[in-house]
């Protein structure tokens, strides 16, 4: 009993194994259909190595085309070279058919577009070129941006070609990186830009809106190929899929931007006078005196009408000055007065300096003594503005005064108001007084001698004198921009240095 269920069940498992056999028999007798172009190359892959003997690899008509095997890579490369159809038996080392194809050579002008495009077009890399259906297309990923012209240029030849061209990753993410750096380097600290989707969007925060998105979207076509624009723009061109190559995705900042910091001027002014003065005499007096201490006649009329004289003591007299006296002098002096002030101040601000010193004097002794007293010194007010070209605009005022050497002195002011434009480090004369004085005195009473022991005999005087005076004084400003407060402290410093021999 136990033999006959194993009989039944070895004759249950035969059918079956028969029944697949059939089953793949029927299912490699269906050949799969290959699409060849005439003078276009079709790779075939199998899962097996084909036979390179007699008959392993087999065409039903060799005119159709032409086949070459490489066994290493399991591959029959097909060549089309005439319109039609055949069949193609691939056996195995064994000898048995291991795959049936249906050949279809397609022989229309497509094939001639492929050709004529590969020749165009085998120096761009990453690009792809054959038939789908009953189109010629072209696809892939341009890997160098500069070969996007060339490519373009090309399919504008070929109007029915399908373009399924696209910018590699890598390259979108060089042009990000690029296009980033340059909207960084134009002041945009805060915005990047990343690639999502072949798209460009560039995110941050910015200024506002009506002032910067002009700038920013400058920059982002600056980086992006003008081909690559115009492509995404266009359905017919490049994809079927309509969206723009970049976004602004950005915040803007309403908020005003920082005041600039205002300029720094250095001021400085300097005040000289001069005086000058020249005196020249020549005198020629003769004037003799007589001493009291001599002798005295009086010579009188009588009461009878006549002359009477009479003396007292001896007759005798000193006489002083006899002989004339030439008298010629010359005198000559100058004095130079520099006063300087420097003043560091911002821009529409005034800024005011002032350096004053007090001389004291007595007037008259004892009970009718009376005090006074000199001033000089430098008040100096400038408000500084800046124009174009570096010049700088100055509403000056100074007030500047000295005392004289006189016994007591005097004051001598100077003032200027004024508002001048000078350039910067450039200096400029801002105000001056000259004045002239000349006299000439004959025969003064101040040229005669005098005597107080004795009265003159007589007097002749000739005399001339020539006074000359001049006095001036100029004041010159020099402005110049500086970047901080301390620039320009050595000039000063070296000035003050102790010197040593």
């Amino acid at each position: 009993m136990l033999n006959k269920f194993y009989l039944f069940l070895f004759f249950i498992l035969l059918s079956l194994n028969l029944l697949g056999q059939d089953e793949a028999a029927q299912k490699d007798e269906t050949p799969k259909e290959i699409d060849v172009i005439v003078n276009l190359e079709k790779i075939i892959q199998l899962d097996f190595v084909p036979y390179t003997g007699a008959g392993g690899v087999k065409l039903g008509n060799e005119n159709l085309a032409s086949l070459q095997i490489v066994p290493a890579k399991k591959q029959i490369n097909l060549i089309g070279t005439k319109a039609g159809e055949t069949t193609l038996n691939v056996r195995d080392s064994a000898g048995d058919i291991r795959a049936k194809y249906l050949i279809k050579v397609s022989g229309s002008d497509q094939s001639k577009v492929v050709g004529q495009l590969k020749d165009l077009l085998n120096e761009v890399e990453g690009l792809e070129i054959g038939i789908k259906g009953d189109a010629v297309y072209v696809g892939g990923q341009i890997v160098v941006p500069s070969d996007i012209g060339k490519v373009v240029v090309i399919l504008d030849k070929y109007p029915d070609v399908l373009r399924l061209v696209e910018l590699s990753p890598q390259t979108q993410l060089i042009i990000a990186k690029k296009m980033q750096d340059e909207i960084q380097k134009s002041g945009y600290k805060d915005l990047t830009v990343r690639v999502v989707n072949g798209s460009f969007w560039i995110e941050g925060v910015a200024g506002t809106e009506e002032k910067d998105r002009p700038r920013i979207v400058q920059l982002v076509e600056a980086y992006l190929p003008d081909q690559i624009q115009n492509l995404a723009r266009r359905t017919d061109s490049v994809q079927s899929i309509k969206k723009k190559p970049y976004e602004i995705l950005v915040t803007y900042n309403e908020k005003p931007p920082p005041k600039p910091t205002p300029k720094l001027f250095k001021l400085t002014a300097q005040f000289v006078e001069l005086t000058k003065g020249y005196d020249r005499l020549f005198a020629f007096t003769w004037t003799p005196f007589i001493g009291s201490d001599g002798g005295q006649i009086a010579i009188g009329k009588s009461n009878s009408g006549g002359v009477t004289t009479s003396s007292n003591g001896t007759l005798a007299a000193t006489i002083s000055h006899l002989f004339p006296k030439l008298n010629s002098a010359k005198s000559a002096g100058h004095a130079r007065v520099v006063q300087s002030a420097v003043l560091v101040v911002t821009e529409n601000e005034t800024g005011n300096i002032k350096k004053q010193t007090t001389i004291p004097y007595q007037i008259g002794n004892t009970d009718n003594a009376k005090a006074g007293s000199a001033s000089s010194g430098l008040n100096m007010s400038i408000k500084p503005n800046m124009e174009q070209d570096e010049k700088i605009k100055l509403k000056i005022t100074i007030d500047i005064s000295s005392a004289s050497g006189d016994a007591p002195p005097q004051t001598l002011s100077n003032f200027v108001d004024t508002t001048v434009v000078v350039k910067s480090q450039e200096s400029a004369v801002i105000g001056g007084v000259v004045v002239n004085k000349a006299s000439t005195d004959f025969d003064k009473d101040g040229d005669r001698p005098t005597s107080t022991d004795g009265s003159a005999l007589f007097s002749f005087i000739k005399s001339k004198k020539y006074s000359t005076s001049r006095s001036q004084f100029v004041i010159f400003v020099t402005p110049e921009i500086i970047e901080s407060a301390s620039s320009g402290a050595s000039d000063i410093e070296r000035k003050f240095r102790k010197r040593s021999r």
